[in-house]
């Protein structure tokens, strides 16, 4: 087996430099739209437009401040750009992953930390509109679940609080069954979300080797370590969220059919944890495509650990779909009424580049770089191969033998091992190029739905993960003064707002 490469190298200066320039175009633009998104915030706000978020495009308060935590966050970080950036690269493959995910708990504390502890995780979590508040009321868990609908809408005496509302009831399990084990509070709360989050940066790089990109999950893991996102893991709902589907995802890319059964379930239930999971689906489906073996026997595998967890919680009382009809009557009874779709379907834009880091764009733009210069000579030469019939439109024909791993102008991204095997262009394009497309999907289609206006830093930290496997095609003499941007976003944002779980 051969390991996944990343963007081909390129000899000499004058192909070299305008990569770079490239790369500083899409930084120039990403900064041009988040500049945009706060100077109409501030008007939109001051003209009392409802925008309801008085840092827009983040849900948060303007409020610069330095904490105890903001040393330790400091020392993380250069540790992580020094020393781990290296040594990622050479470290046999369970201590790295054992050292990301603690690196990952440090650097998401720490930054919790500059707010304080009780701010920044005991009481990040006990407000009226968090789940915390309605764990008390469940005293009987199969009662809770067969009235969970009934609650979902506003103005009722029993009404369920915001995010409880906002969410299907495994969200709300999570912190019951906690509080059944003796973790109870905010304390306890927040730290299993800091812990369960930081899970992300083992998960994501299982995924990318079990798929043949052992170079790229090295390359990644560093960023993902020093995610801007882990302002908001810790500590929210969503950090449990987010380690919840990597971890599934990662079951289904793993050999085995017992695995993918396990994956099936996870997602099932994170499917429980959040209605917009169900756009996960398109992820799933490229892991499961990208798979070395058994693809059909996962995919059934799969679908029978779903199907369980849904068939379960309809049982019990509550059916995803009756939910969801719910909780879009909900959501427009509340701020989303007023918030404007106009603003907010590019002002998401700036709150993800925020959360994913400027690494997003440039590493978006060498993934469609190098899935183009695989794709283009392949198919200029099929188009030679095929002669007239492919040339008359017959393009359903396409011959899917060109082999992963050989050359077009360069190695394949993401793509190992040799052809004849008929897996076209999914074994072609790679892990590196179709997850990150798969999370890009999910993610406009969430924004163009109109559910997903403000708050997206953190709703939309699953999909963040995986939108970095694009990090893995940036040159490796650049990773390190793109990781320094991620930790700097992270450093800016936590200290000068106050951010809202």
């Amino acid at each position: 087996m051969r390991p996944a490469a990343t963007l081909p190298r390129v000899p000499g200066p004058r192909r070299t430099t305008p990569g770079h320039r490239g790369d500083l175009v899409v930084l120039a633009v990403e900064a041009v739209l988040l500049v945009a998104a706060v100077a109409v915030g501030l008007v939109l706000n001051r003209r009392g437009a409802g925008l309801h978020a008085d840092a827009a495009p983040l849900y948060a308060t303007w409020r610069p401040h330095v904490g105890w935590g903001t040393p330790l966050a400091v020392l993380v970080a250069v540790v992580v750009l020094g020393p781990g950036l290296r040594w990622a690269q050479t470290a046999r493959w369970a201590a790295l992953l054992a050292a990301g995910w603690l690196a990952a708990v440090a650097w998401t504390l720490s930054l919790a930390l500059v707010d304080g502890w009780s701010a920044g995780l005991t009481r990040r979590l006990t407000p009226q509109a968090e789940y915390l508040h309605e764990v008390p009321g469940v005293a009987d868990i199969p009662r809770m679940l067969a009235g969970f609908t009934d609650r979902i809408l506003d103005f009722q005496p029993d009404s369920w609080s915001t995010h409880t509302a906002g969410h299907p009831p495994g969200a709300l399990l999570v912190f019951v069954w906690l509080d059944r084990i003796g973790l109870g509070g905010g304390t306890a709360a927040a730290l299993c979300c800091v812990l369960v989050g930081a899970t992300a940066a083992v998960s994501v790089p299982v995924t990318l080797r079990a798929l043949g990109a052992a170079d790229a999950a090295r390359a990644v893991l560093p960023f993902l370590v020093l995610l801007p996102g882990a302002v908001w893991l810790g500590a929210s709902g969503d950090a449990v969220f987010t380690g919840v589907v990597a971890a599934g995802l990662a079951l289904l890319a793993v050999r085995g059919t017992v695995a993918a059964l396990a994956g099936g379930l996870l997602l099932g239930f994170a499917l429980h944890l959040s209605y917009g999971f169900v756009l996960v689906g398109a992820l799933a489906l490229a892991v499961l495509a990208l798979r070395r073996d058994r693809r059909r026997a996962a995919l059934l595998a799969a679908t029978a650990g779903v199907a369980a967890v849904t068939a379960l919680f309809a049982l019990a009382g509550f059916r995803w779909w009756e939910g969801y009809d719910r909780v879009v009557e909900r959501y427009y009874q509340g701020w989303a009424a007023e918030r404007p779709y106009a603003y907010w379907v590019w002002a998401n834009l700036a709150a993800l580049l925020l959360s994913a880091g400027p690494v997003l764009g440039p590493a978006l733009r060498r993934t469609a770089l190098a899935a183009s210069r695989v794709v283009g000579p392949a198919l200029r030469r099929t188009a030679l191969a095929a002669g007239p019939a492919l040339r008359r439109g017959a393009l359903a024909e396409l011959p899917t033998r060109r082999a992963a791993g050989q050359r077009a102008d360069g190695p394949v991204a993401g793509a190992t091992g040799s052809g004849g095997d008929g897996r076209g262009w999914v074994r072609v394009l790679g892990p590196t190029v179709l997850l990150p497309a798969a999370a890009a999907l999910a993610v406009a289609a969430a924004d163009l739905s109109g559910m997903s206006k403000a708050e997206v830093e953190r709703i939309w930290l699953p999909f963040v993960v995986w939108l970095l496997v694009a990090a893995a095609h940036l040159p490796p003499p650049a990773r390190r003064w793109w990781l320094a941007a991620q930790a700097l976003t992270a450093l800016a944002v936590n200290h000068l707002l106050f951010t809202v779980s």
